[in-house]
């Protein structure tokens, strides 16, 4: 007997194991999508003042209108997370990025200088310019890359130890140095090149649009500008290069840190750069730079010091937003920024030092709202975002704490306590109340005024060589907390000039009743009891860190 076989029920079965092995790839494909790893963007500005956020009363006027042009500012404050209460650890540049991009205390520090100026200080960690990264050490770029991620290091680094950068390998060039004479420009190339090294050395995949140090601690007066369209170029170009893998991009801005004048800053020559003066000026921003930036601002009336620099600053937050946008990656991107430190007493441990500002921003925002008032400590940083990328080994490995359940509306054990290290400063913060400490070795203590002197004329000088001025010209002044030198160091200044107590080696404040710090209640007995609390909770923090300070 002879069958017949009919094709059309085998080749419906065909199709529909074929429709079913699309229809199982497509869900595949959407859960992936839906599991892939958030790309990260953390913005670090240098010194802002909180008036320069509009979102903040100090930066509304007395009709509540904002003070500043700043509408990718104004974006993450209206679709993003404010950090009410958010801490720095060391308020000045380099330990500031440290606790950044290592999630710890500056205190662990292995940098040969830094160690170095341990011993010297009988072993007393003295957190200045001084704890660098060495290239190799891990870093936020070494744990993302580990992660499945390219990673990017663009604009101000002061963090990154780079030896040759500070003379070693290479000749450093004059003050007055000619840019365009060969050998000057020869020595620049060299510089950047071994930069670039470094910082790729220390987890980073792509880094360009460098400044080893600030505009005007460079070596060369005439390549003392600021040029946030280059920075901007680099972010730019990172994310262009690496649009299709999640990444990392770390993007330090140097404003708006001196130098301000318009010549040196927003209405400087934008071919002006760390390595040398460029054929053609970048084109990232909106064009023509100077003329924008004047038309805009007066436009929107807000005419007045440093306005135009910050929106220059704005303006490179919102190029990078439009990248993101216009490359289809913007909704999986969580985009970070963060002011370095407190600016009104920076360079000391005072509220005006240690508080600072920061978003975080996702698109469709997150569950807790526009505003966060856990506590947030800089070292918190890395250890949140390496959470939200999914790391699931590292968390426990910092100083710093995941605050992600936080913002997931989720419970939240966060710190209890903040502790900041700076100088010849310690404090800590518990409960509404500060404990502050100030020591010094005991033989700066007994130094003769000879040495007091001595140490004063070497530390002019220092600053002569960058093309500063000096501080103090009277030996017999108090030491300053964050350098040991007579009448104190140019970055705390102000609070050596204007704090009530500066000079006090025991500190204690109610921070509720007196956010300005000016009473210090040290030697009252209603007190005795919380300055015992305060003081064993600080001796904690010590006593897990290496180095000694004595309570």
């Amino acid at each position: 007997m002879k069958y017949t076989f009919s094709k059309l029920p085998y080749l419906l079965l065909v199709l529909m194991i074929a429709f079913a092995c699309k229809s199982e790839k497509k869900e595949t494909a959407k859960k992936t999508t839906s599991k892939k790893k958030p790309n990260i963007v953390f913005f670090i500005a240098d010194d802002m003042y909180p008036w320069m956020f509009n979102n903040t009363p100090e930066g509304k006027d007395k009709d509540g209108n904002p003070l500043n042009l700043t509408p990718a500012l104004d974006r993450m404050a209206k679709e993003g997370v404010w950090l009410e209460n958010m801490k720095v650890v060391s308020p000045v540049c380099t330990p500031s990025r440290y606790n950044c991009l290592t999630g710890n205390y500056a205190s662990r520090a292995t940098n040969e200088a830094f160690i170095g100026f341990t011993k010297k200080n009988d072993g007393q960690t003295v957190i200045q310019w001084n704890s660098y990264i060495v290239p190799g050490e891990k870093t936020m770029g070494t744990y993302f890359q580990d992660l499945g991620y390219k990673t990017g290091f663009v604009g101000k680094n002061h963090i990154i130890e780079s030896l040759s950068q500070v003379g070693d390998g290479g000749e450093k060039p004059e003050l007055d140095a000619d840019p365009k004479d060969p050998k000057v420009l020869e020595g620049l190339e060299y510089r950047y090149k071994e930069l670039q090294k470094d910082i790729k050395k220390s987890g980073f995949d792509y880094a360009d649009k460098l400044y080893h140090n600030n505009p005007n601690w460079l070596g060369i007066r005439a390549l003392a500008y600021q040029n946030m369209d280059w920075i901007a170029e680099g972010g730019v170009e990172f994310i262009e290069k690496y649009k299709k893998e999640p990444f990392l991009l770390y993007i330090a801005s140097t404003l708006p840190h001196a130098p301000l004048q318009p010549e040196l800053s927003w209405k400087a020559d934008r071919r002006i750069t760390p390595k040398g003066i460029l054929d053609k000026a970048p084109t990232v921003l909106p064009q023509p730079p100077v003329e924008s930036i004047k038309k805009r601002i007066k436009e929107a009336g807000f005419e007045g010091k440093n306005r135009e620099n910050i929106l220059w600053l704005d303006d490179a937050v919102n190029a990078l937003f439009k990248k993101l946008e216009k490359e289809g990656v913007l909704d999986n991107t969580i985009v970070v920024f963060f002011n370095d430190h407190g600016q009104d007493f920076k360079g000391t441990l005072y509220e005006g030092g240690v508080n600072s500002q920061a978003f975080i921003w996702k698109k469709g925002g997150f569950k807790i709202g526009n505003t966060l008032n856990a506590p947030v400590s800089n070292v918190d940083f890395l250890p949140t975002l390496l959470d939200f990328a999914g790391d699931t080994k590292n968390l426990n490995n910092f100083d710093g704490k995941s605050f992600k359940p936080a913002l997931e509306g989720k419970e939240y054990k966060g710190r209890t306590s903040f502790y900041h290290e700076l100088g010849y400063a310690r404090a800590v913060v518990k409960d509404g109340f500060k404990y502050y400490a100030v020591r010094y070795p005991k033989w700066a203590m007994d130094f003769t005024l000879e040495q007091r002197k001595d140490t004063l004329d070497k530390y002019t000088k220092f600053r002569e060589s960058f093309g500063e001025h000096g501080i103090s010209d009277n030996p017999k002044a108090p030491y300053g907390q964050l350098e040991m030198v007579p009448g104190g160091g140019g970055a705390e200044h102000n609070a050596y000039m204007n704090h009530p107590n500066f000079t006090a080696p025991d500190q204690l404040y109610d921070l509720k009743n007196d956010p300005e710090e000016k009473n210090n209640l040290i030697n009252d007995p209603k007190y005795a009891e919380k300055l015992k609390m305060l003081k064993a909770e600080l001796k904690t923090y010590i006593e897990s860190l290496p180095g000694k300070f004595e309570i």
